[in-house]
C-alpha cells in the first residue's frame, strides 16, 4: 500500500490515478477513499491526476486514539499535499471532508489550491446554536454516538437508508450497502465516535472568507443527514463568488445516486 507517515507517526493510505493537474479528494464520514473510485477512474481517464487518502483513523490508515479534529484532520492533508509537492490543486471535499479542506484553507491558505468543490458539505456549522437555528438540535448527535457505542454494525446499516434516500425512493445496488458497510465497518471505533463530535460542532463560519478560489457548491435538496439550508445554501452565500449547484430530490448520498450527473459537474469545473 501507498503511504505517508505523518509527524506524529501516524500512516495515511492514499491512491494516486493519473497524471496532470491534480484533483485531491477527502471523504466523508465513516467513509473512506474508496468512495471516489467512479470520480477519480472519470477524471484520470480525462487528462488529471485524482488523488484520494483515508483519513486518520478510517480504511487502510493507522488508527490512533487522538488526533480527530479539525485542525489536526487539515494538517495531515497539508502534509500529504508537501510530500507530494502537488500545486494548483482542485480539493474535492464530501460531508465531514468538506470541513477538512475548508480548514485546510483556513490554516494553510491557497499557495498550492487552485479551486475548491463542497459537496454535501457540513461548512459553514452543523448543529443547531443560539446563532444558527437551523441545524440539526445537538441531541441528534448524542444520539448518533449512543448508537454506535451500542451497536455499531447495526446503527450504520440503519444509517444507510437515509445516507442514500431509499426511504424516500432512491435505488441502490445490494452491492452499494454491502460496501458501504464493508469500509465503515473498517474504521476505528474511537475515531467513528470522535468525527461525531468534530463534524457537528465545529464553526468554519470564519474560515468562509478566507476561501479565495474558484469555488463550487452541490447539495441535494433531500439531504435528511446534513440539511441543504443548514449548510450548503449557506456556504454558498458566504464564500465569495461561489457557484451553487442544487440537485433536485438528491439525498446525502448523491455521490453513488446522482453519479453521472457529478461525474459531468466535476469535470466542467476543473476544467473551466
Amino acid at each position: 500500500m501507498t503511504t505517508l507517515t505523518l509527524r506524529d507517526g501516524t500512516e495515511l493510505y492514499y491512491k494516486d490515478w493519473g497524471a496532470g493537474q491534480p484533483v485531491l479528494f477527502s471523504h466523508g464520514w465513516p467513509l473512506d477513499a474508496d468512495m471516489w473510485d467512479s470520480q477519480m477512474l472519470h477524471l484520470a481517464r480525462n487528462g488529471y491526476r485524482a488523488i484520494a487518502f483515508d483519513r486518520r483513523g478510517f480504511g487502510r490508515s493507522s488508527q490512533p486514539w487522538n488526533g480527530y479534529d479539525y485542525d489536526t484532520l487539515a494538517d495531515d492533508i497539508h502534509e500529504l499535499i508537501t510530500a507530494l509537492d502537488l500545486r494548483d490543486v482542485i480539493l474535492v471535499g464530501f460531508s465531514m471532508g468538506g470541513g477538512d479542506v475548508t480548514r485546510l484553507i483556513a490554516r494553510h491558505g491557497t499557495e498550492r489550491i487552485a479551486k475548491l468543490a463542497l459537496l454535501g458539505a457540513v461548512t459553514p456549522l452543523f448543529m443547531k446554536t443560539a446563532d444558527h437555528p437551523a441545524g440539526p438540535e445537538p441531541a441528534v448527535f448524542d444520539g448518533i454516538r449512543d448508537g454506535l457505542e451500542a451497536d455499531r454494525a447495526q446503527f450504520l446499516s440503519d444509517f444507510s437508508a437515509i445516507f442514500y434516500g431509499t426511504n424516500h425512493g432512491q435505488t441502490v445496488s445490494a452491492g452499494v450497502l454491502g460496501q458501504t458497510q464493508q469500509i465503515a465497518l473498517l474504521a476505528s471505533l474511537r475515531a467513528t465516535i470522535e468525527c461525531v463530535t468534530a463534524f457537528s460542532a465545529t464553526d468554519f463560519r470564519p474560515d468562509m472568507a478566507q476561501i479565495d478560489v474558484p469555488t463550487l457548491v452541490i447539495h441535494g435538496d433531500d439531504d435528511q443527514v446534513v440539511p441543504f439550508e443548514a449548510t450548503g445554501k449557506l456556504t454558498a452565500a458566504l464564500v465569495p463568488g461561489a457557484t451553487l449547484k442544487v440537485y433536485e430530490g438528491a439525498p446525502h448520498g448523491f455521490v453513488v445516486t446522482h453519479q453521472e450527473r457529478l461525474k459531468a459537474d466535476l469535470l466542467a469545473f476543473v476544467r473551466s
